[in-house]
C-alpha cells in the first residue's frame, strides 16, 4: 500500500492534469478528509501506509474532484460566518461575499425582529442571523423541497430551528400577508450569457435554479423588489445580493416614492454586491 507522501504526489499530478490550480493543497485537504486527520498529521506521518479501504475511499473522492466537482460537495460542508454548514448539490455553496448580508442584518435588527429570506437554500444567511440575534425569528422561503430539508438540518445543528419557519414558495407566492422588519435574499442573478463563462465547478454542479433565472438574471431580482413592499413594515429594510454589473439596472427598479436610502454596497473586492433599501410606507 502507498504511504501518505506517495499518495499525495500522485494525487497532485492527477489534479494538475484536470486543471485544478492549487492541486497540492486540494490533494492534502482530500486526504485529510478521508483519513479524518488534520494536515499536520499528514506532514508528521508521511510514511503512514494507507489501508486498502482508505486507498479506495481516497481514489473515489479524488476522481470526483478531478471531474471538477466542488470540494465542498465532496466533504459535505462549508464554513460561513464562523459556523459549519451542511451542503449538498441541492443548495448553493455559501460564499464569503454573502456574509455582508448577515453583517448588515445584525446592525439593522432590533429586539424581537421578524425576518424573511427569499431563497433560503442551505440556510446559511438566515441561520447565521438567528444565531447572532437571539430575539429574532424568521421564515425561510424556497422553491426546492430538498433545499428546505438542508436548511432545516442546518437550523437544527445551530439550535435556531424553533425560531425558523420553512415554507415551499417561489419567491413570495405562498406567503400570507405577514409584515417583516427585514427581507434578505441571494437570488439567482446570473444571466444565461454569463453562465457560459462560469467555472465548471459552478456551472456543472451547483443547482441551476439557484444560479440563474434562465434569462438576463434580473427577473427574480425585479420580482423581489416589486413585491417586497407588500411584506415589509414601514421602515422595513431589503438586503439583497446582486451581480457585479447590475447596480445601475437594479437601482432603476425601485419606486422612489415608496423606497428611500437606496444603496448599492461593495464587497471586500470593491465589487458592487449588495443592495440595501428602506421602505417609506408599507404596501
Amino acid at each position: 500500500m502507498p504511504n501518505i507522501s506517495e499518495t499525495l504526489e500522485r494525487a497532485t499530478e492527477t489534479l494538475q492534469a484536470s486543471g485544478i490550480v492549487e492541486a497540492r493543497r486540494e490533494a492534502k485537504s482530500l486526504l485529510a478528509f478521508v483519513l479524518d486527520k488534520n494536515q499536520t498529521f499528514l506532514v508528521a506521518h508521511s510514511e503512514y501506509k494507507l489501508s486498502a479501504e482508505e486507498k479506495t475511499r481516497f481514489q473515489t473522492v479524488l476522481k470526483r474532484r478531478a471531474n471538477r466537482e466542488p470540494f465542498q460537495y465532496i466533504i459535505g460542508r462549508q464554513e460561513f460566518c464562523g459556523l459549519d454548514f451542511t451542503v449538498t448539490k441541492d443548495v448553493l455553496i455559501p460564499r464569503p461575499e454573502t456574509e455582508m448580508i448577515v453583517e448588515a442584518a445584525i446592525e439593522i435588527l432590533k429586539e424581537n425582529a421578524r425576518v424573511c429570506e427569499v431563497g433560503i437554500g442551505s440556510g446559511c444567511v438566515c441561520v447565521s442571523i438567528l444565531h447572532e440575534v437571539k430575539t429574532a425569528s424568521a421564515i425561510g422561503l424556497d422553491a426546492s423541497e430538498r433545499a428546505l430539508a438542508v436548511a432545516e438540518r442546518n437550523a437544527k445543528t445551530h439550535k435556531v430551528l424553533e425560531r425558523l419557519e420553512l415554507k415551499l414558495s417561489n419567491v413570495f407566492d405562498n406567503l400570507q400577508n405577514e409584515k417583516f422588519d427585514l427581507i434578505v435574499s441571494n437570488p439567482p442573478y446570473i444571466s444565461m450569457e454569463e453562465m457560459k463563462t462560469l467555472q465548471r465547478e459552478v456551472r456543472d454542479f451547483e443547482p441551476y435554479i439557484a444560479l440563474t433565472d434562465g434569462k438576463d438574471g434580473l427577473s427574480i431580482v425585479e420580482k423581489i423588489i416589486g413585491n417586497a413592499p407588500n411584506f415589509l413594515k414601514a421602515d422595513g429594510v431589503l438586503l439583497m445580493e446582486i451581480g457585479f454589473n447590475q447596480a445601475v439596472k437594479v437601482q432603476e427598479m425601485f419606486d422612489k416614492t415608496i423606497w428611500r436610502e437606496i444603496e448599492i454596497l461593495p464587497d471586500l473586492q470593491s465589487i458592487l454586491r449588495m443592495v440595501k433599501a428602506k421602505l417609506v410606507k408599507s404596501g
